[in-house]
């Protein structure tokens, strides 16, 4: 009732003010313009962003594969002692830089001292020994000679020996016919059996003479052969005996040597172990050293985008640390022997009835460009983001 008032008012009034009511079922064409025009240009926004993100795809994004999952690695130098001893000065701490061959650890070197002092006296008394040797075969020689001398004279004695028991012989044989015809007496044939004994005792002691001169010869002739053995073909320097105590005299100078212990790489000081007065053994790590200037990235990219990576492909990064600031460029220079999953500590098992498939990711290993890394320095562990050319060459 109220709504059949008021539409007649409103008639009545819009006659005065000669205005035509609005018909509630037509729409201005105006109106319709603008709203065509207005989802043409919406249709129109659409298809050229597609038509755009089709171009892009296919001329750059078909070519690029990216992930954020990658990390900042490095082939950290450990630091460990050769030798055992107590620490007496720690010079580099954590995050203290230091270059190749600067000294970072000392050790006590009283020990190793006393061990190269010790060396070095018996290499001289090994050089004295090849002296005294070398002495000692001149000694022999000579002494050879005087066993051959004597084995000359032993047998001259055994000759006259030989002589005079021959002599002896006659002697009584001649006798000892002459005793039948009374023409020789007793005494005389006694004292001619005597002077046969002797003679015959004579032959035989100089005969043991002979062969104990020719015995000593040939010991004599052995020792020299000994002692030429240790001495043929050698020298003060290179005798054996003085080789083994020359070679000990540079191990203790080596071990003492190893006493300080020096930085093998260039880099950072990074998990320091060590303090002073601590007493450390061989292969005991102290610390560790980042090398800095030679990092990589391992980017962990799923198997489904890794069918178009090859080595030597290049690579554009950015790191969380400078943002978008700082792009760095690398190369593609290996994959890993197996998937993050297939090393961890304990592989995955799915159980046949549950098995669900996970795309799995693969290490690609990136080598950075050591100019960007001075310009933005990184460190270990950081997080990256890397795209891959596909398009570039392999």
């Amino acid at each position: 009732m109220a709504e059949a008032d008021f539409k007649d008012r409103f008639h009545d009034k819009a006659e005065q003010l000669d205005i035509a009511p609005a018909d509630d079922t037509a729409q201005p064409p105006a109106q319709n313009g603008l709203r065509t025009k207005l989802l043409t240009g919406i249709a129109a926004t659409v298809l050229l962003a597609a038509a755009g993100y089709g171009g892009w795809y296919a001329f750059i994004g078909s070519h690029h594969v990216e992930t954020d999952n990658a990390y900042v690695g490095a082939d950290t130098a450990q630091v460990t002692p050769m030798v055992a001893g107590q620490v007496t000065e720690v010079l580099k701490s954590d995050t203290q830089p230091v270059r190749r061959g600067e000294i970072i650890v000392r050790l006590d070197d009283s020990d190793a001292r006393i061990t190269l002092a010790t060396a070095e006296a018996d290499l001289a008394k090994a050089r004295r020994q090849y002296g005294q040797a070398f002495a000692t075969s001149d000694a022999l020689t000579a002494q050879m000679r005087a066993r051959n001398a004597d084995i000359a004279s032993t047998r001259a004695q055994l000759a006259a020996a030989q002589a005079a028991f021959d002599k002896a012989r006659v002697d009584y044989d001649r006798r000892q016919k002459l005793v039948a015809n009374g023409a020789v007496s007793g005494d005389e044939l006694t004292i001619a059996t005597n002077s046969l004994a002797s003679a015959r005792a004579s032959v035989e002691q100089a005969r043991a003479a002979v062969v104990q001169a020719t015995s000593q010869q040939g010991a004599a002739a052995g020792n020299l052969a000994a002692n030429d053995a240790l001495i043929r073909g050698a020298t003060a320097d290179t005798a054996p005996d003085v080789l083994a105590a020359a070679a000990r005299v540079r191990q203790a100078r080596l071990d003492l040597e190893r006493t300080v212990i020096r930085a093998p790489v260039d880099g950072v000081i990074a998990s320091r172990a060590v303090q002073v007065g601590q007493r450390v053994a061989p292969g005991a790590t102290v610390m560790r050293i980042v090398p800095v200037q030679s990092l990589y990235v391992d980017a962990n990219f799923k198997e489904s985008q890794l069918a178009k990576v090859r080595p030597g492909q290049r690579v554009t990064l950015t790191s969380d640390l400078y943002g978008g600031s700082a792009a760095y460029h690398g190369r593609v220079i290996g994959f890993s022997g197996g998937t993050g999953s297939a090393f961890a500590l304990i592989p995955a098992q799915n159980a046949t009835g549950n098995w669900i498939k996970v795309v799995q990711r693969l290490p690609v290993r990136i080598a950075l460009e050591p100019g960007e890394l001075a310009a933005h320095p990184l460190r270990v562990g950081l997080s990256m983001t890397a795209t891959v050319d596909t398009s570039s060459v392999g």
